[in-house]
């Protein structure tokens, strides 16, 4: 009997033991399973973030293969220094400065509004605005930045113009003044969204701080809390400057293309982007030099635009706080 029950105690057991180990080859199975997929999820992820990488060293091969072409025609020098811009004529001159002073001019005029403005919106929403105020205006003032520049280019021409033509009687009816203005309005709300999702990333405790020692909300707002979050700031000004240079259709409608050596904003004049767009849509055959032009152009943008980019992480590296 006694014998009876050990044999049943032993394979009782050893059945125990089998399944102990069964489940452990599960588990091991299941971790060997699981370890393969977020290895697949790792590199789908991976090759998703690799799309950006992808396509700009496709956009720099494409800019640099057609400039050197183009640069085999042209010399580099006079590119750099030729003050006229007629590569579609019979006596064909190739000063991108030409298209430069107008890049500048307009960006310096659509600046000059979006800057200024946009901080004041920022402080104001970020300091001063109620939570109501902030959640209804906040989304309006971004829909801004959701209306086609077709559009801003059309309300350029045919509404701030003879607006600016009745205090400026002699101003012509294409002119960089009137869409830079524009540009500069379709630029606020870059500025204004992202200077005040900065300042409303500074802690509580140093507003606090500043109101303790007996300053006023705007000493706060202008002394403590816009130097904190200046690296932020500087960024949203930074994509501003690279809006401002990389707009295309309202400086086409409303700013003439004509490639004027200027930097009066009063006068028409062509950018870098609205020469690409009149030849783009013209009847020039591949590879000649003057559809060339656009991909010298387009890599002389692309420059200015790194450049930029560039000095704005520069700028976060430099004055960024961490709290």
């Amino acid at each position: 009997m006694s014998a009876v029950i050990k044999n049943e105690k032993g394979a009782a057991v050893g059945e125990a033991r089998l399944t102990g180990e069964a489940r452990l080859a599960e588990l091991a199975r299941f971790k060997a399973s699981r370890k393969r997929r977020e290895k697949a999820i790792e590199m789908v992820l991976l090759l998703a973030a690799c799309v950006s990488v992808f396509t700009t060293l496709g956009i720099v091969y494409i800019l640099l293969k057609e400039s050197i072409s183009f640069f085999s025609h042209v010399s580099l020098w006079n590119f750099l220094t030729d003050d006229q811009w007629t590569p579609l004529f019979s006596d064909a001159h190739f000063g991108i400065t030409v298209l430069l002073s107008g890049t500048i001019t307009s960006s310096a005029v659509a600046l000059s509004v979006a800057i200024p403005l946009g901080t004041i919106i920022a402080i104001y929403l970020s300091e001063f605005a109620g939570h109501k105020t902030r959640e209804t205006l906040k989304p309006v003032l971004e829909m801004l930045s959701g209306v086609p520049t077709i559009i801003y280019g059309y309300f350029a021409l045919l509404f701030v113009t003879p607006l600016l033509q009745k205090i400026f009687p002699g101003l012509p009816g294409f002119n960089v003044l009137s869409a830079g203005l524009v540009m500069g309005i379709m630029i606020i709300p870059y500025v204004a969204s992202l200077s005040e999702d900065a300042m409303r990333a500074v802690p509580m405790s140093l507003r606090e701080g500043s109101y303790a020692m007996g300053a006023t909300r705007f000493q706060t707002a202008v002394k403590v809390v816009v130097p904190a979050a200046l690296s932020g700031i500087a960024s949203a000004y930074i994509l501003g400057i690279s809006r401002a240079v990389g707009e295309t259709m309202i400086l086409a409608v409303a700013a003439g293309m004509q490639p004027n050596l200027t930097f009066d904003p009063t006068e028409p004049a062509a950018t870098i982007t609205s020469y690409i767009v009149q030849v783009a849509l013209g009847d020039l055959p591949h590879g000649s030099v003057g559809y060339q032009t656009i991909f010298a152009a387009g890599l002389s943008l692309f420059l200015m635009t790194l450049f930029f980019n560039m000095l704005g992480y520069w700028i976060r590296r430099k004055y960024r706080e961490a709290y």
